[in-house]
């Protein structure tokens, strides 16, 4: 069995994961502070591709970044080409599992208690000491959780990856494009067998989830 799309999968889905921890972290953090008018505008761009068909988001990316338009042009001629490449499946999976990070940070954010910022600034704390030694310590399993979730959405992400990298063996090919292109062609035991492997991590990220929010309900 080649494993590449295995490997692929979870590289995706890490680099996906790193980029949507701190990005979400940074939107929920900022937004959280603006005006409830502009704060909800922001919300609702922000959250709508947890509620899009992933093939919608799909099409938006390859309009935006396909070789053919202006700035997927502009990247192809700076030798960053995202259509039909691995890193295009990070972006693919980027934009579905960003709402999932922030949805979930915002509100760990929302419930933090805001006297202890306010105790912590008459000491003459800095926001930055105040953000990362009290207000993430205090998010930080909601936090968790998230980052948990979001991992987990692009590691199973169809849709709009297909869409954005395709299919191609050895290199765009993932578990969820693996299990499809198998069934197509009539190998029932071959994705059978790569639906045992997507099963067991799966299982294992919910694992990690429900210790998370057992650690967070003590």
């Amino acid at each position: 069995m080649d494993l590449f799309p295995l490997w692929n999968s979870l590289r995706i889905a890490a680099c996906t994961s790193v980029l949507v921890f701190f990005a979400g972290i940074w939107a929920a953090y900022e937004i959280s502070r603006l005006p409830s008018a502009l704060r909800g505008l922001l919300d609702t761009l922000l959250t709508l591709p947890l509620v899009l068909p992933p093939t919608v988001c799909g099409f938006f990316i390859l309009q935006v970044f396909g070789i053919r338009h202006p700035l997927g042009h502009f990247l192809d001629e700076m030798g960053v080409r995202l259509v039909m490449s691995w890193p295009g499946g990070v972006l693919a999976a980027f934009v579905v599992s960003f709402p999932l990070m922030y949805r979930t940070a915002r509100g760990a954010f929302q419930s933090f208690d805001k006297t202890c910022q306010w105790s912590a600034q008459t000491l003459g704390l800095s926001d930055t000491y105040i953000f990362w030694h009290i207000r993430m310590p205090v998010c930080r399993q909601g936090i968790i959780a998230g980052a948990v979730l979001s991992f987990a959405r692009a590691l199973g992400e169809y849709g709009a990856t297909s869409m954005v990298i395709g299919y191609t063996p050895g290199k765009t090919a993932t578990i969820a494009t693996t299990v499809y292109q198998l069934w197509r062609t009539g190998d029932n035991a071959g994705a059978a067998a790569w639906v045992a492997i997507n099963l067991v991590l799966s299982a294992c990220v919910l694992i990690v989830l429900n210790l998370t929010e057992g650690r967070r309900g003590q």
